[in-house]
């Protein structure tokens, strides 16, 4: 490291100034920040007559003004060819190379200090510590390999410091007895810029109070991935010499790789089995948007939890089909109050699950096996005409949503299940229309009749035409308690008696 002299600093015309200095109760000087600086240089006036420029006062009450501030004069190296009017020249002033500015920082002692430290920052600015030398060889490895006890050199230089603020800091954390205590009113951010520089000066109890302060502290928001991401590059850079992968414990796990996999599944069970309905949405809300959070980091690949939540469909399922042969049983309406209420509950209970998963699956886009199996639910449909409309009405809102997905292109299923689809399950969802609108509050009738019209489009034309038509004599009977499928309708008549025709007359042309 080469030597600093002042006799290097007065050649280039580096003006040492006097800007706000703190000392703390510890003893040592803390740097002000970049901005506080540059507050302080713009109060400078332009003319060459220098002035006095008054601190603001510290808001700390155990901070006070630093007494000891030193401020050398710029010198001249000729005064004699110096133009005595400067503005009479302004090609000279505009040709002046910028001045720098340079601060005089001292630490403990500063009259018994025997080392100089010389930190070259950003915008001009230039930082001279007045250090003890053996305070240096005791804490930092960086000066114990520039510097040995006999050494004959009395500066050293630190060029290009990106952070000169906090490498004042960290060197005044050497002369404290207690640097965690320290620590304890600083910021995350501020923290992992001190345990950067104390990585670099080789400064180890400093480092290791960061770690243990960065370890007990919650991390919020952003300060996470900065912290873990700097963390993780240490501990390939020191091979975790620092002990760094039990702080890093709080964000990974040494468990099995299907161990995400059975939380999940633990998880979604619990939701599925909860019986308090305002928890219950809450949770089933955060976890549908955790699991839409871990889809786009998978970037839309078919993940682990896929597997799982087909899992608790089908046993959704089993359960809803149970409950239906259980409510469609002659002597069911013979049974107490209570029983009738338990089964009831549980036919909303699961078919609301299923709405559930549903969603999920569909804003991933793997939806197209759960329509297979919603599909092939003949006897699951049988059972539905047999309830009452106010038990059985939210399994059409799974048929329903399923058509919304089709129409959204959110599914892709077959045309055999499709097919399939409308055979089993377009006359109840008709069925339960009319109570669908009325009690069913997220229910979308335009959007919903939107989904029925284009699932039917993608059929083969005299399909579409006796599906519609069948439609048309319900529609034309029940009014608004039925779906309004006129779009589709449109769609259709276009395809049967307009295109050919313009096809033909095409042809001919």
């Amino acid at each position: 490291m080469a030597e600093f002299s002042v006799g290097e600093l007065r050649a280039q015309h580096t003006r040492i100034r006097n800007v706000p200095i703190a000392v703390t109760p510890e003893g040592f000087w803390c740097c002000p920040s970049p901005a506080a600086l540059q507050k302080s240089l713009k109060n400078q006036a332009p003319q060459n007559r220098p002035h006095k420029v008054s601190p603001p006062n510290s808001k700390a009450s155990s901070v006070q003004r630093a007494p000891t501030i030193s401020s050398e004069k710029r010198t001249i190296s000729n005064p004699n060819t110096e133009n005595p009017n400067p503005s009479s020249n302004p090609s000279k002033v505009a040709e002046k190379p910028q001045q720098k500015h340079k601060i005089s920082v001292g630490f403990g002692q500063p009259e018994t200090s025997d080392f100089k430290v010389v930190l070259r920052g950003k915008d001009g600015i230039v930082v001279k510590m007045s250090v003890h030398r053996n305070v240096l060889l005791e804490n930092s490895n960086y000066f114990s390999e520039k510097l040995c006890e006999n050494s004959p050199i009395s500066c050293a230089e630190i060029p290009d410091c990106d952070d000169v603020e906090i490498y004042v800091e960290t060197v005044g954390l050497m002369y404290c007895k207690d640097v965690k205590h320290r620590l304890v009113k600083q910021s995350v951010p501020r923290v992992l810029r001190i345990l950067k520089v104390a990585e670099f000066l080789g400064f180890r109890s400093c480092f290791v109070s960061c770690l243990d302060y960065l370890e007990a502290v919650p991390w919020v928001g952003d300060e996470e991935e900065n912290v873990v991401s700097y963390l993780r590059h240490l501990q390939i850079d020191t091979k975790d010499c620092y002990g760094i992968s039990p702080l890093l414990r709080r964000v990974s796990s040494n468990m099995q790789n299907d161990a995400p996999n059975n939380t999940l599944a633990q998880i979604i069970e619990l939701v599925l089995k909860s019986s308090e309905d305002r928890a219950r949405r809450e949770m089933k809300s955060v976890v549908s948007k955790l699991l839409k959070e871990n889809s786009s980091s998978t970037n839309g690949s078919t993940d682990i939890c896929i597997e799982t939540l087909y899992k608790s469909c089908q046993v959704c399922l089993d359960s809803l089909l149970n409950l239906f042969r259980q409510a469609s049983e002659p002597e069911f309406g013979n049974k107490t109050a209570e029983v009738r209420d338990t089964t009831n509950r549980g036919i909303a209970l699961e078919a609301d699950n299923l709405l559930w998963l549903l969603e999920i699956l569909c804003d991933r886009h793997v939806g197209d096996d759960f329509v297979i199996k919603w599909s092939g639910q003949d006897e699951l449909a049988g059972h539905h005409a047999k309830l009452p409309i106010m038990s059985r009405h939210l399994v059409s809102c799974i048929t329903a949503r399923i058509f919304v997905g089709i129409g959204k292109g959110e599914v892709l299923p077959s045309k055999e299940t499709r097919q399939q689809l409308i055979h089993v399950w377009f006359q109840p969802l008709i069925d339960d229309y009319n109570w669908l609108q009325h009690a069913c509050r997220p229910f979308d009738r335009k959007v919903v009749e939107e989904g029925i019209g284009r699932t039917i489009l993608t059929l083969p034309l005299e399909e579409q035409q006796s599906i519609l038509l069948t439609w048309m004599g319900r529609f034309l009977k029940a009014g608004d308690a039925c779906p309004n499928l006129q779009r589709a309708f449109e769609v259709w008549w276009r395809r049967t008696f307009i295109r050919p025709y313009v096809e033909q007359e095409g042809n001919r042309n």
